[in-house]
């Protein structure tokens, strides 16, 4: 999947609000500006304190009434098991089924398209007069980095960050 710039991010936001004729606040472009110069997932409360460097006076409401329009506009995921939010990067697809694989190790969240899953989906809601309006598919694992650290054999010898351990997952 291709990582839009933030400036890319906003513009399209933009765009796409005055398309929809909805308002897209100073305070909404904010934190949407916050979270595409995030990389990965961030929660509510860390975007919260990020959000006071500009407006000392943010309460969690003020976030979460952002965050509930970016959902709604299609601009951000929520990442349920994690309780945190990703920009989307492909927010001009209104209708797609995202897959979040999400490092148990460092926490980086990468959303990539699930076209061949996303047409299971659809039939089996089609199947039991289900009507599909968003799905959102989330796998744990670890990413690339955080594989070649677990497999690190020499770890007195290596450059690799040996502090953070995977979290356990209940199965």
């Amino acid at each position: 999947m291709k990582i839009n710039s933030p400036e890319k991010i906003l513009s399209q936001a933009e765009s796409i609000c005055q398309q929809r004729n909805v308002r897209l606040t100073p305070q909404r472009l904010e934190v949407l500006r916050l979270m595409s110069q995030h990389h990965g997932a961030i929660s509510a409360y860390d975007l919260l304190d990020l959000l006071r460097a500009s407006e000392p006076q943010a309460k969690p409401p003020t976030i979460y009434r952002a965050l509930d329009f970016l959902l709604e506009q299609g601009f951000v995921h929520r990442v349920e098991s994690t309780n945190s939010y990703v920009v989307c990067h492909h927010f001009e697809e209104p209708s797609h089924t995202s897959a979040m694989l999400i490092c148990d190790r460092c926490g980086a969240v990468t959303e990539q398209h699930a076209e061949g899953v996303e047409a299971i989906l659809k039939s089996l809601a089609k199947s039991t007069g289900f009507a599909l309006t968003n799905s959102v598919i989330e796998a744990h694992g670890l990413c690339l980095n955080c594989v070649e650290v677990e497999a690190c054999q020499h770890q007195d010898e290596c450059q690799h960050d040996h502090t953070v351990v995977a979290k356990k997952r209940g199965r």
